[in-house]
């Protein structure tokens, strides 16, 4: 992803940061910018930026991805907006089926709808968080699930 294509709704930092921890990009000023939108003009990655400093910013990286380190708010609110959406998917293809299956004279069946389509207002790299998080699962065939309660 190009630091000037960065989405703050929708983008995570971790995928606007990568191609600069890996050396695949030097759009450090683009960085800069996306951060200042992304209301994290602050704080560590802040610093990390600023200073052109990739290693550390891969040490951070995987710090996050690994879950010894919390994500940035950012990152945060847009996985919260991303289950948000999808629950509201899901709630919505349910109640579709389910007024398909009776009319006025309906036994109540509930919906067997189980997984739906990610909505595509987020990218991909989002939903492979959210599952790797273990908040979704994948039900394959580009189709996710709540998982069982526990």
């Amino acid at each position: 992803m190009m630091c000037g294509m960065f989405d703050p709704k929708t983008d995570l930092l971790c995928t606007l940061l990568e191609p600069l921890a890996d050396g695949a990009s030097d759009n450090w000023a683009g960085a800069r910018t996306a951060l200042d939108s992304a209301s994290e003009a602050e704080g560590d990655v802040l610093t990390l930026v600023e200073a052109r400093d990739a290693a550390g910013l891969r040490a951070l990286l995987d710090a996050w991805t690994s879950g010894e380190s919390l994500r940035p708010l950012h990152d945060r609110g847009v996985l919260k907006r991303a289950v948000k959406a999808f629950r509201k998917r899901l709630k919505l293809a349910r109640l579709d089926q389910e007024s398909r299956i009776g009319g006025p004279m309906s036994s109540g069946q509930k919906s067997g709808i189980v997984a739906v389509e990610a909505p595509d207002q987020y990218p991909p790299d989002v939903w492979a968080e959210i599952v790797r998080q273990g908040r979704l699962l994948d039900a394959g065939h580009r189709q996710l699930e709540l998982p069982p309660e526990a």
